[in-house]
């Protein structure tokens, strides 16, 4: 029986737009990407690659191109913001691949961008770019641009990040972004910079994730494009001023900060000579991401924006658009869009609601102060075996199966079985104050 062939718009040619584009693509299907910027690009620095996302890439065959500007990390560690002491120590290599068969992977942001950005063009995905959604047709569905124009396709995806249009179109009012409290310097050194220092020098010749936890902040650090750059990345409570989400930012606040932490990090951002302060939000919680016409849809950061603790909030987009991608291979007949959306969001929302979550609360894990809780913390994390609650969520023999053992393609097969084979998905739940315009 031939399959038909829908078109999809994706409002967003972000990492989880074009992983959705990608897989969808791949189906066999038509999309067009529109974007609101006028030139293709993503701003930042480094971003972690987990196994759950490397799974996906890996059957997109992706992987290479991914690792060739990619480094592997060799373990995560978590460390004592006084003097560096490790508390605990997970490894990766050879644990990822020997344990989920793909391995946890590092990368710069833009390149992860531009790779995918090809593979979509080499599907034939047309991206538009210029192109401002100000409202949307949920019955058609239409897509109304800002220069008066409008754009229709059989299905909409609104992937435009946490500043959502899609999101506020959908819910019938604005929607922004909620404060966390939290901001993050973001920052990039060269990696020989750092080898120059023989107290530095193990950071950048041994790959690793290496976190410093301390008083209602923390540190993220590890190496980027082949080990020729050391990405830094520096939690704070939020100082910028109202309205302000980005701002350049003073090196020697940063510093002064940081000045009682562990003698290695300060004499780290010693080498700093710029930084920007991002502030940190999140979004709160919606009780269904799709339309009941069937035509619309969320995904990423629209919808289950998170803090970045867990380094899981690009490969939970991913995610996204890896299980539309195997749902839309499955479609048969038109009329199934609707429950293919159902269950889209029945294989999403409580995966992707338990991750935001646990970002959350790792939060006042790794920011404790000095004390009574933070002893018992280390103590766990020194002296007692990873079990389900562990203080290092990605030793936490539960919960880091929860994390990068997710299988899209699996997850996928297993709800099309149920569904042909007679049991409906299940229902949307749109009461409250976020149900869907009509």
């Amino acid at each position: 029986m031939a399959h038909p062939q829908l078109h999809v718009a994706v409002v967003g040619a972000g990492l989880g737009g074009l992983a959705a584009a990608i897989g969808i693509s791949q189906a066999g299907h038509k999309v067009t990407i529109l974007e609101q910027a006028l030139a293709l690009g993503e701003v930042g620095a480094g971003i972690q690659i987990p196994p759950n996302s490397t799974r996906i890439l890996e059957r997109w065959g992706l992987l290479d191109k991914i690792e060739a500007v990619s480094v592997r990390p060799r373990d995560f560690i978590l460390r004592s913001y006084h003097n560096g002491r490790i508390v605990s120590k997970q490894n990766m290599i050879p644990y990822a691949e020997r344990q989920y068969g793909v391995p946890y992977l590092h990368i710069h942001r833009a390149d992860y961008h531009k790779i995918l950005v090809a593979e979509a063009k080499r599907l034939g995905v047309t991206i538009i770019l210029g192109s401002t959604v100000t409202d949307i047709n949920f019955e058609e569905p239409l897509i109304y641009l800002k220069d008066g124009s409008a754009f229709r396709a059989d299905l909409i995806l609104g992937a435009d990040g946490l500043k959502s249009i899609c999101r506020g179109s959908f819910l019938g009012h604005p929607d922004p972004p909620c404060l966390t409290g939290d901001l993050a310097y973001r920052i990039i050194v060269k990696a020989s910079d750092v080898r120059r220092h023989p107290d530095l020098r193990e950071l950048a010749e041994k790959p690793a994730i290496n976190y410093w936890m301390g008083p209602d902040s923390h540190a993220v650090c590890y190496l980027l494009k082949g080990g020729d750059l050391y990405n830094i990345v520096l939690i704070c409570p939020d100082n910028l001023p109202e309205g302000v989400t980005t701002a350049k930012a003073d090196v020697q606040e940063m510093r002064n900060f940081f000045e009682k932490w562990d003698p290695k990090l300060r004499t780290l951002l010693g080498l700093v000579q710029e930084t920007s302060k991002w502030r940190l939000q999140n979004s709160t919680e919606m009780r269904t991401w799709s339309h009941p016409s069937g035509k619309f849809a969320l995904m990423g950061d629209a919808c289950h924006a998170t803090l970045p603790y867990l380094a899981q909030g690009a490969a939970q987009a991913v995610e996204d658009g890896a299980v539309l991608g195997a749902l839309f291979e499955r479609l048969t007949c038109r009329s199934q869009l609707p429950d293919l959306l159902t269950i889209y969001e029945s294989l999403r929302k409580p995966r992707t609601t338990l991750i935001v979550k646990g970002s959350t609360a790792l939060r006042d894990i790794l920011h404790m102060h000095d004390g009574e809780q933070q002893r018992e913390r280390d103590r766990q994390l020194l002296e007692e075996k990873p079990f389900e609650g562990y203080p290092n969520p990605w030793a936490d023999p539960v919960f880091q199966e929860f994390l990068f053992g997710y299988d899209a393609e699996k997850e996928v097969e297993a709800a099309w079985r149920m569904y042909i084979g007679g049991m409906r998905p299940p229902d949307r739940k749109v009461d409250g104050s976020d149900r869907p315009r009509m």
